[in-house]
């Protein structure tokens, strides 16, 4: 045996290893790219609508009502109303506030709506909380004789204010003249009992004007 002429032959280093790296290589690769895309979608801004002032249901929506804000919606682009989806008149189904984003869900069609609008004045005043977009019921108390009312009972559970027109020059608080939005169904008994001359009241239900 000569040592001199012996050499030591370093082992080969297996496929699978090299295999092994560069699929490594390839995961970072990979993450690194799908932390882009993610940043980059979130920075993506989309033009859509939100409310220039509150709008209340069965009110008619139109572009007057309404300013486009540029937002990063992501996934939630599609749910919420842009300058496409107002080719046809459309009506609020629901409150929407001023300055909230409008979902594409609380626009409807005017023939499906529900709900219409009343002016009803209140024997008294309503209360300051009362304002655009405050829930409240509306009471009525009949009239049996001239000065003389029945029972106040409530004539809508549900309306919902468009407007208040406060009378602060009578004696005794004055009283008040809202547009409401009321359901179909209740609008005969309301007039009915606006022709009767019976006391009116307005009165907020809990949470109103919060």
């Amino acid at each position: 045996m000569t040592a001199a002429t012996d050499t030591v032959r370093a082992p080969r280093r297996a496929f699978w290893g090299d295999a092994r790296f560069f699929l490594g290589v390839l995961l970072v690769a990979a993450s690194v790219v799908g932390v882009w895309l993610v940043v980059s979608a979130a920075r993506q801004t989309v033009p859509v609508y939100a409310a220039a002032r509150t709008i209340v249901p069965g009110e008619a929506i139109g572009t007057g009502d309404l300013t486009v804000v540029d937002v990063a919606l992501g996934t939630l682009a599609g749910t919420y109303l842009t300058a496409d989806d107002l080719d046809e008149p459309a009506v609020a189904t629901r409150t929407i506030e001023e300055g909230e984003l409008v979902p594409a869900a609380s626009v409807g069609d005017p023939a499906s709506a529900r709900t219409t609008s009343v002016v009803v004045r209140s024997a008294v005043d309503v209360p300051a909380s009362v304002d655009a977009g405050s829930i409240v019921e509306v009471w009525s108390a009949p009239l049996d004789e001239q000065g003389v009312y029945d029972e106040p009972r409530i004539l809508v559970a549900d309306a919902t204010v468009v407007s208040v027109t406060r009378d602060d020059s009578m004696i005794g608080g004055g009283a008040a003249a809202l547009e409401l939005v009321i359901p179909r169904a209740d609008v005969p008994a309301t007039l009915a009992a606006m022709a009767d001359e019976s006391a009116l009241s307005i009165v907020p239900t809990t949470g109103a004007g919060s």
